[in-house]
């Protein structure tokens, strides 16, 4: 097992022009993103395996990365999915009875840059206060240089990532069964494997397919219910996406995680705007406003629906964020439609929210008359 080269420096230089030293781990290359946080306390390999991270350097604020390696059972996609990871402590002698590799090695392996050794939670203190901006990792660069590069580089606002991290074939997930009951399309926008587990548990044959999927091919495929999936991005570039998703209203049941909340609003007339520093973690509180629940949730978007703009479009808010009072699900007050913003099939987070999959398919058996 290889360890991270403690000699060789690098550093995390950020569109503001603050510089964080340190040292490089993982691939020793340069990568431009979106400079991100995220306050989960575990569960980084299903962080840097999350299509919603596409463009984006992901921050960890817990500051030991790495202590229980990584394996090949804690993905939540096909690859790394991060542009690169700075963390505080990178541990090069992980414990744990799954361990396949160190997080260095994961990290070469996937190509994608590291940078330890430098105060994550000052990094986090700079974006809450001047919010979430592009940055660079390099190991060959002076900051004036890393500097115009970042500059000359497009905005993470300006790329349709969904069309990198879609699937690029269809394709079935059955957990090894064959006598699910139900049927879901699950569109791919940057779907997480445990959606699909999810969906297994509760009787569901899931059909995944690419994110350019006409509407008229899902419906063809006879359904019992569509999921629109998490993923990355501005939901402003995505009117493709959107027109699709004004085909399906209507004509079977329907649920959107995060991205597909979005685009189901923008699908009925509303506006999303991006926030100023995100939601990513596992301790987002939400309450549900038809009981007054709140749930502890886990999170991972940087925009959020414009609550005014959906009034008489047919949706109703049904969550809303308790830290900052943004929309945290929607339902239609007449069609077979909801959907929520945080991450409902958690990995990582609390499971307290596996209870919408079941909603999901409570919604099916109804449209299908059980």
């Amino acid at each position: 097992m290889s360890t991270p080269n403690t000699a060789k420096k690098a550093s995390l230089v950020l569109a503001d022009g603050s510089v964080y030293e340190g040292y490089s781990f993982g691939a020793e290359t340069d990568t431009i993103g979106e400079a991100v946080f995220n306050t989960s306390m575990a569960g980084y390999q299903e962080m840097l395996t999350d299509p919603s991270y596409a463009g984006q350097i992901l921050i960890p604020t817990y500051p030991l990365i790495g202590n229980y390696g990584t394996n090949s059972e804690d993905i939540e996609s096909r690859k790394i999915q991060v542009k690169g990871f700075v963390v505080r402590e990178a541990c090069d002698l992980p414990s744990h009875y799954l361990n396949d590799k160190s997080i260095h090695d994961y990290l070469t392996d996937g190509s994608i840059p590291g940078l330890w050794g430098v105060d994550t939670r000052a990094i986090t203190r700079r974006l809450r206060a001047a919010g979430v901006m592009m940055g660079m990792i390099t190991t060959s660069k002076t900051p004036a240089e890393a500097l115009a590069a970042i500059k000359q580089a497009p905005d993470y606002g300006e790329i349709d990532f969904v069309k990198d991290v879609t699937t690029p074939k269809t394709y079935e997930w059955q957990n090894g069964r064959g006598d699910y009951p139900y049927h879901v399309v699950a569109l791919d926008f940057g779907l997480k494997y445990n959606i699909l587990r999810l969906l297994a548990a509760q009787g569901c044959r899931a059909t995944v397919v690419p994110c350019t999927t006409p509407a008229e091919d899902i419906l063809a495929m006879s359904p019992d219910g569509i999921l629109l999936s998490p993923g990355p991005g501005d939901p402003d570039l995505l009117d493709y996406l959107v027109d699709e998703v004004k085909k399906l209203a209507g004509k079977k049941p329907i649920m959107g995680i995060c991205l597909g909340n979005q685009l189901i609003a923008r699908a009925f007339g509303g506006r999303c705007f991006k926030l100023k520093f995100g939601h990513r973690g596992g301790n987002h509180p939400v309450r549900e406003l038809a009981t007054g629940n709140v749930h502890i949730t886990a999170q991972n978007h940087g925009y959020a629906v414009d609550a005014d703009s959906i009034r008489g479009s047919g949706l109703e808010i049904t969550h809303i964020n308790l830290n900052d009072n943004t929309v945290e699900g929607l339902r239609h007050r007449e069609l077979p439609i909801f959907a929520i913003q945080y991450h409902s099939e958690a990995s990582p987070g609390p499971l307290d929210n596996v209870y919408l999959f079941q909603q999901f398919v409570a919604m099916i058996k109804e449209a299908r008359g059980e």
